[in-house]
């Protein structure tokens, strides 16, 4: 019940005097713009279907926690803190496809949260066995995805997109050298990337 309450009321435009709402000096839309997406992503069906499996283990996404925001790292198009929520960082953004993307993305990280209750996001295991799931389930190395992105490479290039993507994100944690993100992402790839629940098979 109250799950639904909130999701019918949408993600609030955050307050101006938070000095969001100005900083739109790094491109991409405005935090206004920016809410009025990430709402209309929350009918997207896989944000909808993982938003309902959350609420069934018992980790309803409320949308408060769905943070537009400015970042001033160009690396990010968003991200996920335990405890905390998903930033979508506004000013990175420029067409609804890529807020759907970063909100499916960011919401398996959040399912594997609520799922394994005890996962540790400074252990660089845990942290890559999340990053192959949300790359390999997410869509994120959808070829015609990879083609934009320059890799012309068509056979094989699903894995090797997941595998490039979950790397790039566990050597950013500063937990992890670039030794242990490599190590990590081999020792837990095989069961990880065949880890596709709640999906009953990649998408």
């Amino acid at each position: 019940m109250e799950e639904t309450a909130a999701a019918a009321e949408g993600v609030p435009v955050p307050d101006a005097r938070t000095g969001v709402e100005a900083s739109t000096r790094y491109g991409g839309m405005s935090i206004r713009q920016c809410v009025d997406k990430i709402n209309k992503s929350l009918d997207h069906p896989k944000v909808r279907f993982l938003r309902e499996h959350m609420i069934d283990a018992g980790c309803p996404v409320w949308v408060r926690l769905l943070m537009p925001l400015n970042c001033k790292d160009q690396g990010f198009a968003g991200g996920y803190t335990s405890g905390k929520g998903i930033a979508i960082c506004c000013n990175h953004m420029t067409f609804q496809d890529e807020i759907n993307q970063v909100l499916i993305h960011e919401l398996i990280h959040a399912y594997d949260d609520c799922r394994a209750k005890n996962i540790n996001w400074k252990n660089c295991y845990h942290h890559a066995c999340s990053e192959i799931r949300a790359n390999h389930l997410s869509g994120d190395c959808h070829y015609k995805r990879e083609l934009l992105r320059g890799f012309m490479k068509i056979r094989g290039h699903e894995q090797e997109c997941v595998k490039r993507r979950a790397l790039k994100s566990v050597q950013i944690n500063p937990h992890c050298s670039d030794a242990a993100a490599r190590d990590a992402v081999e020792a837990v790839w095989d069961i990880c990337y065949n880890d596709t629940y709640p999906f009953e098979r990649a998408p």
